[in-house]
């Protein structure tokens, strides 16, 4: 049965994945070749993991989350390379455009970092800046963490702005988290703590998933 809680849904789906294969640049398209909708689960990557679990938690059926994945990974939905939310912090400028997340307010932890993004060969350099919290300050925004949050980790790199993300889960325990994990080969769940103390950033950034409104 479907959960009623988004949260919920989150974390029930991402659950089921747990032990997929890692997979290197699981989708198709390229500047040079065209754009193809991907929306295999055998494989994922860390972006296209949260992108997969949050298009399932937000369909009402399943011949809906197709065109909710085209949506949250493009920029307008149209599956176009140049339009594909390539530097994470498009993904959630984005993605909180069109409702399907927001930002979660990082208070005092707060900080600002510049980046010029220009990683990407065929798009065009950009600057961005963006707030996060730096890993020492965990546990003053640790009240504002919830299950099933989206979490990006901010790069220590002048030319890129994040370089991994996944899903928060919460348990009575400790603060977990799930992603697609290149250095583990799969879809897994470990402490967070562990995960911060392992990699160096320049923090952390945070966006809820939001419920659609009834039609």
């Amino acid at each position: 049965m479907r959960p009623e809680n988004l949260a919920a849904r989150m974390e029930s789906i991402s659950l089921q994945l747990l032990g997929r294969p890692y997979k290197t640049n699981p989708l198709i398209g390229s500047a040079e070749s065209p754009e193809v909708l991907t929306d295999a689960i055998s494989g994922f990557d860390c972006v296209t993991f949260i992108e997969t679990v949050l298009a399932r938690a937000l369909s009402r059926s399943r011949s809906e989350t197709s065109s909710i994945l085209r949506r949250i990974r493009y920029q307008g939905g149209r599956v176009n390379w140049e339009r594909r939310n390539h530097y994470m912090t498009d993904w959630i400028r984005n993605n909180e455009r069109d409702g399907m997340v927001r930002r979660v307010n990082l208070g005092t932890a707060a900080i600002t970092k510049k980046r010029r993004l220009d990683m990407i060969p065929g798009l065009r350099p950009k600057n961005r800046s963006f707030s996060c919290a730096p890993k020492k300050y965990l546990s003053r925004i640790d009240s504002r963490l919830r299950s099933g949050d989206l979490i990006f980790f901010a790069s220590t790199r002048p030319h890129l702005d994040i370089f991994h993300c996944g899903i928060l889960i919460r348990s009575a325990e400790a603060l977990l988290l799930r992603h697609a994990s290149r250095n583990q080969s799969g879809v897994v769940e470990q402490d967070l703590s562990q995960f911060l103390n392992a990699n160096r950033m320049a923090g952390i950034l945070l966006a809820r998933p939001v419920e659609r409104a009834a039609h």
